[in-house]
Parts: structure tokens; sequence; C-alpha cells
């Protein structure tokens, strides 16, 4: 009876709830989140020690990386450079749900991406764009494969982006799995006064071909999962991983300072021990102005971290 009961559970909170996320439809939020992820932000095989590796890159494209010609609004694209694992929902295109699946195939044209061809395709690399259209009368995103459909390279669309439009979201995201940032902030606002504080909660759909879902353990701190959208200011946040203290006097969140490496962005060695002692005698009042922050170098841990955190919308 006891088995019996266990085994009930588990199908209960297991078993029948994956009927619902097989069926949901992808909203704009999970493929954003999936693309810009990859196939895992936890432990992988092609990154076993979670430093960052063989994952995709996001970009801001104003021009256009075959033909130079200006975009305008500007396009966000999703590069997977040859070796990068493709995303879940590129092997699984059912799981994309109805309509968006449809779109994907027909319009997006991932078929030749997706399936038994991802091995190929993560061997070559390919870029990703979202599209919108309407499929029975409701209007959906989709999946567009850029490299079919515009001829964009990986090489060519990172060449056009430029380091400045780049971000690193999906070795952000397994910093903040790594670090263990989960432990105290949620990525799951509930359905009570959350709304008023931390934004709206996701639907079922926002959590297709994401892995890990990182919802958290425990809101010892503020949920982030729309934290872009209250503060989308980048100096503010190197500011509060340096030292949270900076920017609330009380807080209990650990420095994340070791994040920024040995050289600041302009290659100088960063003297943590100066800064240190700087930042006690301000906080006992013998100096006007805490010490600045260093700017950070760009292959830094922090400046994936922050790009994954000012994704956040």
């Amino acid at each position: 009876m006891v088995g019996g009961a266990l085994g009930l559970s588990m199908i209960i909170t297991m078993f029948m709830p994956s009927f619902d996320l097989r069926s949901a439809v992808s909203t704009r939020v999970a493929l954003e989140k999936q693309l810009s992820a990859g196939y895992d932000v936890g432990f992988m095989y092609a990154d076993p020690l979670l430093l960052g590796v063989n994952r995709p890159l996001t970009v801001i494209l104003d021009k256009d990386p075959k033909t130079g010609a200006p975009l305008d609004p500007p396009v966000t694209a999703y590069v997977y450079q040859p070796g990068v694992p493709m995303p879940p929902n590129i092997r699984h295109p059912h799981d994309l749900g109805k309509g968006v699946e449809d779109l994907s195939m027909s319009k997006g044209q991932i078929g030749s991406v997706s399936g038994s061809n991802h091995s190929a395709a993560s061997a070559r690399g390919v870029v990703f764009t979202i599209g919108v259209d309407e499929f029975n009368g409701e209007e959906l995103s989709y999946i567009e494969n850029a490299s079919e459909l515009r001829g964009w390279t990986p090489e060519a669309t990172l060449a056009a982006a430029g380091d400045k439009n780049t971000r690193y979201i999906s070795k952000g995201k397994t910093e903040f799995v790594a670090q263990g940032c989960w432990w105290c902030h949620t990525l799951l606002p509930e359905q009570t006064q959350d709304w008023q504080a931390f934004g709206a909660p996701p639907y079922l759909g926002d959590f297709n071909g994401e892995s890990p879902t990182a919802f958290g353990s425990d809101r010892k701190a503020p949920d982030i999962l729309h934290v872009a959208s209250r503060n989308g200011s980048r100096e503010w946040m190197m500011m509060h991983f340096f030292n949270p203290r900076l920017v609330q006097v009380n807080s209990i969140m650990p420095r994340y300072d070791y994040l920024w490496g040995d050289k600041d962005a302009n290659g100088n060695t960063i003297d943590f021990d100066k800064w240190r002692a700087e930042y006690r005698e301000y906080a006992e009042g013998k100096r006007t102005y805490p010490p600045e922050v260093p700017d950070y170098a760009p292959n830094s841990e922090i400046r994936a971290l922050i790009d994954w955190v000012l994704s956040l919308k």
C-alpha cells in the first residue's frame, strides 16, 4: 500500500504534468530563452566544469552580415558556432507546440538543422532569429534558420555585431547556476502581491525547451525574473556584484568581486586589498565617496553574468 501510494504520488507530480508541458505552445519568451541559453546551462559533457564554453552567443545586429545593408529596427540573432550543441527544441521541434512547430518548419526552415540533422548542424554552425506570423488566425512567434533563409554564417554574424553588441547570456546563466545564486533568488513570481513588486508570473509556455529552469529553491532575496525591467543599469549591476553594500547598505548578499578576475578592462592588475581598505574607510566615515569599481575585462565571468541578468525583462 505504501509503495502504491508513493508510485501514485510520483505519477501525479511528475508524469501527468508532462502532458501539459508537451502540449503547451512555446511563447516568444520560451524561444528567446532556449535560443540564447542553448542545449543546457547546467552540467553537460560539452562543458563538464561549468565554465560556460561551447555556448551560443546572442548578438544585436544593425546591419545585414551578408549584404551590409542597415537593419532598422535592429535584429537579435542567436549564433551557434561550429561545435556548439543545438538547443532542445531544435533537436525535438514537436516540443515547440502546435503552430510554432508548423511555422518554424515551413517558414523558418529549421528542418535542415532539427531532429536527426542536429549533429551535422552543430558541426557546421547555425544562426537563428525569431519571426512572427499567423497560424489559424493566431499570431505566433517562431524560430527562423537565418543561415538558410538569409545566408548568415556564424563567423560573419559575429563580425557584423562586434564585441560591443555581443551578449554572453548562456555563459551568464551557467554562472547563475554555478555560483548558487538560485539559493536566494527565485525566477518565479507567485500569483499574489508579487505582481506589484516582481511582475506577473510566467506562462506555462514560457518554459518549453529550457534546461534547467532554475526556478530557485527559496526566496531570501528579490525574485529576478523581470529584474532588468525594474533596473537595466549595467553600472548599478557592476557595483552590486562587486560589493552589494555599495547600493544596499544592509544587504546579506556575498561579494562576487572575484568574478572580475585579475585584470580590469584596460589590462591593469586589480588591487583588491587596496579597494577593500578604501571601502572600509568609506564605511567608517573616513572617506566621502567609496572607491570606484573597476571596469571588467571582455573575457571576465562577471560580464557574462551581468549579460544574463540584463536579459531578464
